[in-house]
């Protein structure tokens, strides 16, 4: 059976990885090594902005990936707010057009999990 790939990592954790490799210049075969993944799967893309070279490095990864790699990406902001993200139109339009092109959207309405519970127990007091 052969194995897959996978690597599961946060929006900040991806880009400190692909910061640090612009440092002892791996940049390229970092980004080769992701492309390589079969799943990689980024979460809380959104919670931060990102400055101008971590929005060119996320586009770099998600073009290098393109049509070769599965991508699960959670994040809390529509795409009509990715700018705001990215801080470029232009860059952030470049990520969206590459990642619906074959994708699955789910969108999950509701409170979150986390705090599912302890709403629940506040209402029975």
């Amino acid at each position: 059976m052969a194995r897959m790939r996978v690597l599961f990592l946060t929006a900040s954790e991806l880009l400190d990885h692909l910061y640090s490799s612009l440092a002892d210049m791996s940049t390229a075969a970092k980004l080769e090594a992701l492309a390589r993944l079969h799943l990689l799967i980024i979460d809380e893309l959104g919670y931060m902005p990102i400055d101008k070279q971590g929005a060119n490095l996320f586009y770099q990864l998600i073009n290098r990936r393109y049509e070769t790699g599965s991508i699960i990406l959670t994040t809390n902001l529509p795409f009509d707010r990715w700018d705001s993200i990215f801080g470029d139109p232009i860059v952030s339009s470049a990520i969206i057009d590459r990642l619906v092109h074959h994708c699955h959207i789910f969108k999950i309405n509701g409170n979150s999990y986390r705090v599912k519970d302890k709403l629940n127990s506040t209402r029975k007091e």
